[in-house]
């Protein structure tokens, strides 16, 4: 320890507490959203196989997946820069993205997977 530090005052900094269950729930609710945007990567690939062997252009259809992804990316990015989040520990802060990325591409991937779509 620095003797001019302590005779100054100046404490260490204290560590933080490891919050485990909130890390553990960051970790659920960020392996469910990669495993319903592999799903849904899958079905992309598929469409895509499918029609290019029908003779048919997937032009259109990779355009609106890609625009829809950038978007979300984009959004995501924006949210985990911003000052406030930037401030929370962590874990909090992989709760709260992970909170806000797993809603949408879980529940498509329930759509497409039952058939509702």
């Amino acid at each position: 320890m620095n003797p001019i530090a302590c005779a100054s005052g100046a404490r260490p900094p204290v560590p933080r507490r490891a919050r485990a269950g909130v890390a553990a729930l960051a970790a659920v609710l960020w392996g469910v959203t990669l495993v319903s945007c592999a799903w849904l990567a899958y079905l992309v690939g598929v469409v895509v196989v499918s029609a290019v062997t029908e003779g048919a252009s997937p032009g259109g259809f990779l355009l609106w997946c890609a625009l829809i992804v950038a978007a979300a990316v984009g959004a995501l990015t924006a949210i985990a820069f911003a000052p406030g989040v930037r401030r929370l520990a962590p874990e909090s802060r992989l709760l709260l993205l992970g909170a806000l990325a797993c809603p949408a591409p879980a529940l498509l991937a329930v759509l497409t997977w039952t058939g509702l779509t």
